[in-house]
């Protein structure tokens, strides 16, 4: 009889796919276990298409974590290091508890956390100290079932969850602009909350309303734009990650945290991160100085690369 594996993971878009080397590894060792993911609703489209996971439990945060039914033979923190999400764990009565080591807890052993680590690799190493292989490059998606409203756009996602990572709309408009001139055709997209900012860079760059599919898609819709897209530029932002899990090529301005932490996986060439080397707050209200030596111009000249290679193999 199978038994279930419950996994925490109640945090956003980029969040998510950052496990998912790590939820397979899970299911290559427990092939025959129930794997049941505890995350956010809204992420329910896009943990449809992984392979590892039967379930979706949906938990919107920290304490908000409901299990019913017998305990499960293992439950694995892949949500922090903190005591919070580690106390929700241990109130499920699990056979066994995978999570890093924090002191509020010396009976339970783990890994120490390490703040230098590429978000990836945090867990695949996790799960390597349980004796659990995982494989780093293990980061793709299949491509949603749902047709995208148009295929071969470039897609501009101007929007960040801070300030701090919130490359200027200026910035993105001189690039929409120079690129829709160049005869590409250019959408933006972005939450219903970033309506304005989506707007605001579509005017600047000469940009009809119908390009504008910021709080005219929730994430079907938006993962199927950038599976089917030509180009991706944006921030590091969850539609980051959406293209490296759909193999789509994209342009990515970070800051300021590097992209060594949260970036696509450095041999994949059909990402290009542009980082001015600042390092500073990620929740810092206001854009980051490093964030801001990134110019346009880096954008564009990455941006043709992409395109042009796109072209000529394609």
């Amino acid at each position: 009889m199978s038994r279930s594996i419950l996994v925490l993971r109640a945090l956003g878009l980029g969040d998510l796919l950052t496990v998912l080397p790590a939820l397979r590894g899970l299911r290559s060792a427990y092939p025959d276990d129930r794997i049941v993911l505890a995350a956010p609703e809204g992420l329910r489209s896009l943990v449809d298409l992984i392979d590892a996971v039967d379930e979706l439990l949906p938990t919107a945060g920290l304490g908000a974590l409901r299990w019913h039914g017998a305990p499960p033979r293992l439950a694995v923190n892949l949500h922090g290091c903190g005591p919070e999400s580690i106390r929700d764990l241990l109130a499920l009565g699990a056979d066994d508890i995978l999570s890093h080591r924090h002191s509020d807890f010396p009976e339970l052993p783990g890994p120490a956390w390490r703040a230098d680590m590429h978000e990836v690799d945090r867990w695949c190493r996790l799960l390597e100290y349980a004796g659990i292989d995982a494989d780093p490059a293990a980061l793709r998606l299949p491509e949603p079932r749902e047709p995208a409203a148009e295929s071969n756009v470039v897609v501009i996602h101007p929007g960040a969850a801070h300030p701090a990572r919130r490359w200027p709309a200026d910035h993105f408009a001189r690039v929409a602009r120079e690129l829709g001139a160049d005869g590409h055709r250019v959408v933006v997209t972005g939450s219903r909350s970033e309506m304005p900012l989506a707007a605001a860079v579509a005017e600047q760059a000469g940009l009809p309303p119908t390009a504008v599919y910021a709080g005219r898609t929730g994430l079907t819709e938006l993962a199927a734009l950038v599976a089917a897209a030509a180009l991706v530029v944006c921030g590091d932002t969850g539609v980051g990650h959406l293209a490296t899990a759909f193999g789509t090529p994209s342009v990515l301005v970070f800051g300021p945290t590097p992209p060594r932490h949260w970036g696509p996986p450095a041999t994949a060439e059909q990402h290009r991160t542009l980082w001015a080397g600042h390092v500073g707050d990620p929740h810092g209200d206001r854009p980051d100085p490093g964030l801001l030596m990134v110019r346009p111009e880096h954008v564009l000249t990455a941006a043709s690369g992409l395109l042009g290679e796109k072209v000529r193999h394609g």
